[in-house]
């Protein structure tokens, strides 16, 4: 074969994934965009032209912005613990001990079932009469409205969040901590490095570019946070809940706006792809300064 055509061989084997994405991410896009800057509030089937119109009503809109921060704030819940707490995991699981095989199973068995069934679990869990607090009652505390109470709502859904992702996030940095050299953490143990300072100076710098990922995943998952939202409190207490996508949901599925809900899912697009560039760049920076 002519050498001038095996230069093109490799873009051969991104041809199925552009397909994919252009069939379902990049068409879909543009049809979302479009969407916003029609209106549909006169006649569903006969829309006219907007702009700009709806995000000026969506940023004027006061449980937009509720629903910004209740996501905002979801996810400073849940990104911290979801990237340190499943690395910890990772590392005490590198371990050479007896029955690991079992251990990992059972971290990873609540990220293959269904979310759906975790929020009804946990719901169950969270009632009044619930084990909680059946157990918060025994030790003489009062019990706590877990679902119901507007400073408890959105931290008792961030726990399922972090309980669902904490094995799928544990594999990702078990895989990563296979590529850390065996012989740095022996020169480490010659300095007279601790177990914190060995991990904190050899371990981190090596898996950042994981790390980085994981941020990254789990920031966009909070930031699409719905299903749970949907099965445990339907975005209450008064709005305690709803974040940005139960927002688009709402306009789009129970109130039929669907150009507010077009509007507001290109938003939240911008804001997603914000953060993936400031969470990238900030950690690839770090990778090298460490």
């Amino acid at each position: 074969m002519n050498s001038y055509y095996k230069k093109f061989i490799p873009y051969l084997f991104l041809i199925p994934s552009l397909v994919f994405l252009t069939i379902f991410f990049f068409i879909p896009f543009f049809e979302t965009i479009v969407l916003s800057l029609k209106d549909y509030s006169n006649d569903i089937y006969n829309p006219v032209f907007a702009g700009l119109n709806n995000y000026k009503i969506l940023f004027q809109t006061k449980e937009f912005y509720t629903s910004l921060k209740n996501t905002f704030l979801f996810l400073f819940l849940v990104v911290p613990i979801l990237t340190i707490f499943p690395m910890i995991v990772a590392i005490l699981l590198n371990q050479k001990i007896k029955g690991i095989g079992l251990y990992k199973v059972l971290i990873y068995i609540p990220v293959v079932v269904s979310i759906v069934v975790v929020a009804i679990a946990f719901k169950w869990l969270y009632t009044t009469q619930g084990i909680i607090n059946y157990v918060i009652d025994i030790i003489g505390a009062k019990p706590i409205g877990w679902l119901t109470d507007t400073r408890w709502a959105l931290i008792s859904v961030a726990v399922v969040t972090i309980y669902k992702g904490i094995g799928y996030y544990m594999m990702i940095y078990l895989a990563a901590l296979m590529s850390v050299p065996k012989d740095l953490y022996e020169a480490a143990d010659v300095d007279g490095a601790n177990v914190f300072f060995k991990h904190l100076n050899v371990t981190v710098p090596h898996i950042m570019p994981t790390i980085a990922l994981v941020v990254t995943i789990s920031s966009i998952s909070a930031l699409k946070v719905f299903t749970e939202i949907y099965v445990m409190t339907k975005g209450g207490p008064l709005n305690s809940t709803k974040t940005v996508v139960y927002y688009i949901y709402e306009r789009a599925f129970e109130n039929l706006d669907l150009s507010l809900a077009a509007a507001a899912s290109v938003v939240l697009l911008f804001i997603i792809l914000i953060f993936s560039v400031i969470n990238i760049t900030f950690f690839e920076n770090k990778r090298y300064k460490l």
